[in-house]
């Protein structure tokens, strides 16, 4: 067994092991591998040992690893900060993007996308903790956001991400995953066919998935530290 397949058999128990300490079903929870800065070569050993969802942060490498992997036939998931001068491969590369948190991100998205591809699934990201440094929307302006989101074209709002401040306290990681919950349940009974809490890394998958989180993203835990510096990110246009 390969490193990677070790690493990817011991985060699946640690899910499966969660999710039966909340009471919930292992096959409920989906883990998506977060391959950023890591060669395409890594991705293909992952998927080897079974994994098939992917996470990408940053465009141009993802697009080619997306390219490059084509045949294996994985899902790809964009999960960075996207800017609206990127979005055009990533309407098109990609079956997922998780960090919507503006309307014009997501029309161009809408746009962009090819028509002959299935509508693209995405998640809008959610400020849980309201840091300044952080992505996404704040919590009061959420349903709005939601709302406009699914009414467009092209795209289909599968649910919420979040990325709290990192803390050892679970009772602070639960009360910021909680909220994100609260939210979902909330666009649900306001009419959203929402599905989906991405929510949860490498070192807080377990309080995550105790507040309900469907996919969890990990990185570290499946292929170690960093393999190299990630790009700098150019101004937004």
């Amino acid at each position: 067994m390969t490193t990677i397949a070790a690493r990817l058999d011991a985060v699946r128990a640690r899910i499966a092991a969660a999710a039966r300490h909340a009471g919930r079903d292992p096959a409920d929870v989906k883990l998506l591998a977060v391959s950023k800065t890591w060669p395409a070569e890594a991705v293909r050993e992952a998927a080897a040992a079974g994994q098939r969802a992917f996470g990408e942060n940053y465009v141009q490498e993802g697009v080619d690893k997306v390219e490059a992997l084509r045949a294996l036939g994985l899902e790809w998931h964009f999960i960075g900060p996207l800017q609206s001068n990127k979005t055009r491969p990533v309407a098109n590369a990609f079956d997922w993007v998780h960090g919507i948190d503006r309307l014009k991100i997501a029309e161009r998205l809408s746009a962009q996308r090819d028509v002959h591809l299935p509508p693209l699934d995405v998640c809008i990201q959610v400020n849980v903790s309201g840091e300044d440094s952080k992505s996404g929307v704040a919590p009061d302006e959420a349903g709005a956001l939601a709302h406009a989101v699914a009414a467009l074209p092209r795209l289909r709002l599968r649910g919420l991400m979040c990325i709290p401040e990192p803390s050892a306290d679970e009772a602070v990681l639960r009360a910021r995953f909680a909220v994100l919950r609260g939210l979902h349940d909330e666009l649900r009974a306001a009419g959203l066919a929402l599905d989906t809490l991405s929510m949860g890394m490498s070192h807080d998958l377990e309080p995550a998935i105790a507040e309900g989180a469907n996919i969890v993203r990990v990185g570290t835990a499946i292929f170690g530290e960093r393999a190299r510096t990630a790009p700098t990110p150019t101004p937004t246009a």
